[in-house]
């Protein structure tokens, strides 16, 4: 068996209708489920993702596109699950495959998390491979873009805050909910870390931001004592 089918192998047995039904309603039945939580399914895949530790970048990306190919969510979360583990194993040049996944079965759960596996190949070697970023935030695809604005999450003093800001301000025109919702995200992240360089940044932005980026970015300003 190759590694798509050894996922499904495993979780299907897993599998709770009654659950199952309850995880597609969250997700606005758009998607079929196993009705397998998170920590369940990662447990049962944890010895054969271990086993994967050598695997070439080409293979562990070819067994996520078949996963991706799969009705039920779990094989994508599993697919990143799979990449997030053995993330050290890709480079610059794996990057449009993993924006690829992210442009596939869309919606905000495995755009996330893509994200936060794009941002760790992007770091890695930020001089060459941030730039690619920037094409990413120009992309026509909506969840391409918000990928490029939450690719820094965590980043804290590695934070590129020109590339941060200038996406947020490039962005804020749009009026879609995930877009608005991704500026406001990276702004209130990075203001963990730089509190008074995201306030200088909303004020000097205004209403150019949508109401519901400023209420995003400003959550942490509004837990400060």
């Amino acid at each position: 068996m190759n590694i798509a089918e050894q996922v499904k192998k495993t979780l299907a047995p897993l599998a709770d209708p009654v659950q199952a039904a309850r995880m597609s309603a969250y997700m606005r039945d758009q998607f079929a489920f196993y009705g397998i939580p998170t920590p369940a399914r990662r447990a049962a895949l944890k010895p054969l993702v271990r086993s994967l530790k050598d695997a070439p970048a080409g293979v562990l990306l070819d067994a996520a596109g078949e996963l991706w190919r799969e009705p039920e969510r779990e094989c994508q979360y599993a697919a990143i699950d799979l990449l997030a583990a053995h993330v050290k194993q890709f480079d610059g040049g794996h990057i449009d495959a993993l924006l690829g996944l992210a442009r596939q079965a869309s919606w905000w759960d495995t755009v996330d998390a893509l994200a936060v596996v794009i941002g760790t190949v992007v770091r890695a070697d930020r001089a060459l491979r941030q730039p690619r970023m920037d094409e990413a935030v120009r992309h026509a695809d909506l969840w391409t873009r918000r990928v490029a604005m939450l690719h820094q999450l965590g980043w804290r003093a590695d934070t590129d805050q020109e590339r941060l800001f200038g996406y947020a301000g490039r962005l804020a025109h749009e009026a879609d909910f995930f877009i608005r919702k991704a500026i406001g995200w990276g702004l209130r992240d990075y203001a963990h870390h730089d509190p008074n360089a995201v306030r200088a940044f909303l004020l000097a932005q205004g209403d150019t931001l949508s109401a519901l980026t400023q209420r995003e970015a400003g959550k942490h300003f509004r837990t400060e004592k």
